[in-house]
């Protein structure tokens, strides 16, 4: 089966993100609770297989055990430095906004920087590690690939530190440009509207 008549839903991305945002995280009430009925990069990030559907869709409707960790907790302190780093020197600006996809209101996204260069939307996403990266993780491509289809992005910043008990081991962190894959793309939202449907039971 072709694919073209599905690549042209995702052709022209536009820079009109900013009518389609739900809620800030800083207003953490509010953006949990709009997380918690859609699709978001994070629920993406664990669609490897048609069967990690199921796993997702119990934890949002019954809520994830998880509830955070040292990693965690170190990653939270550290994103704001690190965006400071990805604005000073790619002039991408922090963002702390869920925004909804065109046309599609249960597709969500919170990337952690947007800047919109000559009518084109890029995104930044910042990650922490304890360990060396070969290349970026598959679960965190898909989380960039589904943040590029809800924002309607070009390409993706992916930008990484990696520490040694907690205390970075670069003066800076490294990071690599991800270009908007729109086959992927294409399988990530069946996924998750699959999830979508086993929400609604």
């Amino acid at each position: 089966m072709s694919l073209q008549p599905v690549l042209s839903l995702f052709e022209e991305p536009r820079a009109d993100h900013t009518s389609r945002i739900l809620a800030s995280s800083t207003d953490r009430v509010a953006w949990l609770r709009a997380r918690s009925v859609g699709v978001t990069g994070t629920d993406v990030a664990k669609l490897s297989s048609t069967r990690a559907v199921a796993s997702v869709a119990r934890d949002k409707l019954l809520g994830s055990r998880f509830t955070g960790n040292a990693f965690t907790d170190h990653g939270r302190a550290r994103e704001p430095e690190i965006a400071r780093w990805v604005r000073s020197v790619y002039g991408i600006d922090p963002s702390a906004n869920l925004f909804h996809a065109d046309g599609n209101r249960r597709h969500l996204a919170t990337p952690d920087g947007i800047r919109v260069r000559d009518g084109r939307v890029e995104l930044s996403e910042i990650k922490t590690t304890a360990r060396a990266w070969r290349s970026i993780p598959r679960s965190y491509l898909r989380q960039v690939f589904w943040q590029q289809y809800v924002l309607g992005a070009e390409r993706t910043l992916v930008v990484w530190e990696q520490h040694r008990d907690f205390v970075p081991i670069d003066a800076e962190p490294r990071c690599q440009w991800v270009d908007r894959d729109d086959n992927e793309i294409h399988v990530l939202v069946g996924l998750a509207d699959r999830l979508l449907e086993l929400m609604r039971g």
